[in-house]
């Protein structure tokens, strides 16, 4: 009659961390970000996307989205059955959303920054900005790996 309660499969694995809003905290959330992937057993290909999208969206929450003495927060979601990755990165500035350049905007209205975002794009599968009450935001980015045929 007395059986242990039945052990849930863990399907998804969550970090979650708070960093300083400097340059140092946006390089220690990629060097973090990639550490918790590898220990996770992530595929390498998966990894480097995240990698480089983790280090533009926690550059982004430094340069634009910081208010003084508030941190930001990174959090990886991996989900190994499917190979899907969400990456969430937290501000404080719910004021300023970002904004993509549209594809083919003139060179003139190109500024030497603004590009990053269109990276992430291009190496998720989907990007979003949601809000995060009571005055932050959240941009998103969810990354899968492709099937192996």
């Amino acid at each position: 009659m007395n059986q242990p309660p039945p052990q849930l499969a863990v399907s998804q694995l969550v970090f979650t961390q708070l960093l300083s809003s400097t340059r140092r905290g946006a390089r220690l959330a990629r060097l973090l970000g990639v550490a918790q992937l590898r220990s996770w057993g992530a595929p390498q290909g998966l990894t480097e996307r995240a990698e480089l999208v983790v280090a533009e969206l926690a550059a982004n929450a430094v340069l634009h989205g910081c208010v003084p003495g508030r941190s930001f927060r990174l959090t990886l979601t991996f989900d190994a059955s499917p190979g899907r990755l969400r990456v969430d990165v937290t501000d404080a500035r719910g004021d300023r959303w970002p904004l993509i350049q549209p594809p083919g905007a003139a060179p003139e209205t190109l500024h030497t920054g603004g590009r990053g975002l269109a990276l992430v794009a291009a190496l998720s599968d989907h990007w979003e900005t949601l809000p995060y009450p009571p005055s932050g935001k959240t941009v998103r980015a969810e990354l899968t790996t492709p099937n192996r045929g």
